[in-house]
């Protein structure tokens, strides 16, 4: 099941530029939140915060506190924390050199699983959540980069679920997709929430409506303004989130 966020008061840079200031909010359980704002305006930050990746990059820095069920997770090992907190990035990246079978199980074989018939039940049961199952069970064995864009996507979500998080984070997820393939991943993300939390980024105002339970906007490295999606787009609290959801500036 999905765990819930609590984000205390915090801060990033990246060298001198600070990118996040000051960001509270909380994020529920099995719930689709999505985190709009223009380009440049903190949202990737903000999810690679969660999992710990933004502390990776040269002369970055992070202050204040995330909490997931309860724990800090900067008491936890980085690594530890990422089994919790999976990633699906803006663009698909299968390992070029392994199977689609070897993809999905990559992760589950680093932490340790080696039992072959257990490796098939895993990859079997996340090609089925990603809804992958039924267009590749006969090509196991082919290259992960044999697959269509949207396929390779839903490959590496399939591959973020092998190892049971409980929250998935998701960076523009269906950007670099066509419109058909970007359905596909919507559906999939409104099926996903009955047993993981969500945090998807998107720039996409339609996709936020359609697929998420709460929205957040951000502007200049704040959090403006954040609530149940059909407020923040019908009846926002905030002049500057009007402003950008009708299109005025973004």
């Amino acid at each position: 099941m999905g765990q819930s966020l609590s984000i205390r008061q915090l801060e990033a840079w990246y060298g001198t530029n600070q990118t996040l200031k000051g960001i509270n909010m909380e994020i529920a359980a099995n719930q689709v939140t999505a985190i709009i704002g223009p380009s440049g305006c903190g949202k990737s930050t903000f999810v690679r915060c969660i999992n710990r990746m933004h502390e990776t990059l040269p002369g970055s820095k992070v202050k204040g506190e995330i909490i997931l069920n309860g724990e800090s997770i900067y008491g936890q090992d980085p690594v530890s924390l990422r089994k919790t907190v999976g990633m699906v990035f803006q663009k698909p990246n299968p390992f070029p050199s392994m199977t689609i079978f070897e993809n999905v199980v990559a992760g589950v074989k680093l932490n340790g699983m080696r039992n072959r018939q257990n490796l098939q039940t895993i990859a079997e049961k996340s090609l089925r959540m990603a809804a992958l199952w039924d267009e590749v069970k006969d090509r196991l064995n082919y290259s992960g980069m044999s697959l269509s864009g949207g396929q390779q996507q839903r490959l590496c979500i399939a591959r973020a679920l092998a190892v049971e998080p409980s929250v998935l984070l998701m960076d523009e997820p269906a950007s670099a997709l066509d419109p058909i393939a970007t359905m596909r991943i919507e559906e999939l993300v409104g099926q996903l929430k009955s047993e993981y939390t969500i945090v998807i980024v998107t720039h996409n105002m339609q996709q936020a409506a359609r697929i998420a339970d709460t929205t957040a906007f951000f502007l200049n490295g704040e959090l403006v303004e954040h609530g149940p999606t059909s407020e923040i787009f019908t009846n926002p609290r905030d002049k500057r989130t009007e402003d950008y959801i009708t299109g005025r500036f973004g």
